[in-house]
């Protein structure tokens, strides 16, 4: 079985600097997947949120550096969907707050998918059982 993954935010902005170290089992996640690399449209918003605000720079405009990173690594962007949307109300608790974590936790379990993530509170969720996720 082919297991496939979605990275989050942080994750994406995380991989994209040169010389970073990831845990081993991420590391060979990205050797071994082919092909089975997702990222939530909603990542696209909130880089754009991060540049409006001041808190990240980029060498291009944000929607030009989101389309290069996920083209130049053959990501596939999974669309935010009603159903997803719906679906990130009704997580199972404890969970916080923030949305676009929340609709990304949303589209890992529509379409069972593994968050390769930093966030500690992503992680714990998973920990909990309630989506499968994979230190980055």
């Amino acid at each position: 079985m082919t297991i496939r993954y979605i990275f989050d935010t942080c994750c994406l902005l995380f991989l994209s600097q040169p010389g970073i170290s990831i845990e081993p089992d991420a590391r060979q996640a990205l050797k071994v997947a082919g092909g089975g690399f997702h990222v939530s449209a909603i990542s696209a918003w909130e880089i754009g949120l991060l540049v409006a605000k001041g808190r990240l720079n980029l060498t291009r405009p944000p929607l030009e550096w989101f389309n290069m990173f996920v083209e130049d690594r053959s990501m596939n962007v999974l669309e935010v969907t009603p159903s997803i949307l719906v679906g990130s109300s009704f997580l199972p608790e404890p969970l916080h707050g923030d949305p676009a974590d929340r609709i990304i936790i949303a589209t890992a379990r529509e379409y069972d998918l593994k968050i390769i993530t930093r966030d500690k509170a992503i992680l714990a969720y998973g920990a909990a059982g309630h989506v499968k996720t994979l230190a980055c």
